[in-house]
């Protein structure tokens, strides 16, 4: 089943990358490697997924935030590679940023509703190196950020 197939069996629908909020890209290729700014947790809604984990935010609230970045994350690495994902070999790494308090120790299990997805959506080439990391705040008061790097033909 090819990227396109499984993103439309699991009623996924991209959108065109955010807009950056301060001075920066949305992502920057050198060489086959494209990296992906953070991107943070928004609901349906388009409105910021705001909380922390451990005070109003339970983990599985905060995995499904994670994966709803994961879903902004290809939308974003669809328009790195000129409208093609075909063109991703790998997911090399991801980086997760946690909103938490300082008792909240499951940052991992957080991130793995963007792990979990990727590797739905890109199979084994989805399977990549990973930290997760608790943090006091994130822009705009988000439960989570995630950037990601791919490698690309």
């Amino acid at each position: 089943m090819s990227v396109y197939e499984k993103l439309k069996a699991l009623d996924i629908t991209l959108a065109a990358p955010a807009t950056p909020a301060a001075a920066y890209v949305m992502y920057a290729q050198t060489g086959n490697l494209v990296f992906l700014s953070g991107h943070i947790a928004k609901r349906a809604d388009g409105s910021v997924w705001v909380g922390q984990l451990g005070k109003n935010i339970d983990t599985a609230e905060g995995k499904a935030a994670a994966r709803a970045i994961a879903i902004d994350l290809i939308g974003t690495l669809q328009a790195a590679v000129g409208g093609d994902l075909t063109r991703v070999k790998r997911i090399v790494k991801v980086m997760s940023l946690v909103n938490s308090t300082s008792e909240f120790t499951e940052q991992h299990l957080v991130t793995n509703g963007a792990s979990e997805l990727l590797g739905e959506v890109f199979g084994d080439a989805g399977k990549h190196a990973r930290s997760a990391f608790g943090v006091a705040q994130i822009p705009l008061g988000a439960c989570v950020e995630i950037e990601l790097i791919a490698e690309v033909a």
